[in-house]
């Protein structure tokens, strides 16, 4: 599983993956943000959309964005429902057992559901901050208890991220759903990663759990570079990228002077 947030990504992505997740993320990697907080359905809708737009074969998932399903039944359904109906075949949400009750309510109206824990982003303040979770018992059993529970509310796999890897061995063991992993070790049924990552587009500090597999961002740089450097010194446009005026034309536009408007 691989993030799209536009169709350019999704054209990409879609050939290669399983399931293309258009997430919340998309507010730290492309709108400037620090975090997901910001992220709105009006946000995800709009890149939703984009994506849904190249008719991609992998299952599309669009994540629940903050204060879309903490609320209400009836703004969860309404926003869950909102995404499929521009297109999205599934729904991802953050956190464990107290959000059965969403989950249910979104079953109960065949809205698929997937879930995610660990470390949730939405709730970064309250973790405080981007933080491996599960590495005391306490937690580390109430993960594994939010997995089973997520898993009888009827989510059809379950996100780990931010977790030791002999966890997310134990919690993949132990349930019938697949899961899929971030920074939770190779065990997991599956794994996602960011698509800006993998391709090296974003530049600073990056995650323990990032591997790239290129660096976009050099090389995209260089390429913009090269391009301002021949604009500059006047070798692009050449005559290959130029349009030519049909035969004759040029000798009557050479004769042309302004007309005497006074």
């Amino acid at each position: 599983m691989t993030t799209a947030y536009d169709a350019i990504t999704a054209r990409i992505a879609d050939p290669v993956v399983d399931i293309i997740l258009v997430g919340d993320s998309v507010g730290n990697v492309c709108l400037g943000f620090g975090h997901t907080l910001p992220v709105s359905m009006q946000m995800m809708n709009h890149h939703l959309e984009a994506v849904v737009r190249t008719k991609p074969h992998a299952l599309l998932v669009a994540d629940m964005p903050f204060l879309s399903f903490h609320l209400s039944r009836e703004d969860t359904i309404r926003n869950a429902g909102g995404f499929l109906q521009r297109g999205a075949d599934a729904v991802k949400l953050e956190g464990g057992a107290k959000r059965t009750e969403m989950v249910r309510a979104l079953i109960d109206c065949e809205i698929p559901v997937m879930g995610h824990l660990g470390l949730t982003p939405q709730s970064i303040n309250t973790m405080g901050g981007f933080k491996v979770q599960g590495r005391n018992a306490d937690g580390a059993l109430h993960l594994l208890e939010d997995a089973h529970r997520l898993q009888e509310a009827g989510c059809f796999a379950i996100v780990l991220e931010g977790i030791p890897a002999e966890l997310a061995a134990r919690v993949t063991e132990s349930l019938t759903i697949p899961t899929i992993g971030i920074g939770a070790g190779p065990a997991c049924s599956g794994q996602v990663l960011v698509f800006h990552d993998v391709v090296g587009l974003t530049a600073g500090h990056h995650p323990k759990f990032v591997r790239a597999y290129a660096d976009g961002f050099r090389l995209l740089q260089d390429a913009l570079s090269r391009w301002a450097a021949e604009v500059r010194d006047g070798s692009f446009p050449g005559p290959e990228e130029s349009y030519r005026l049909p035969e004759g034309l040029g000798d009557i536009i050479a004769k042309w002077t302004p007309s005497n408007r006074t």
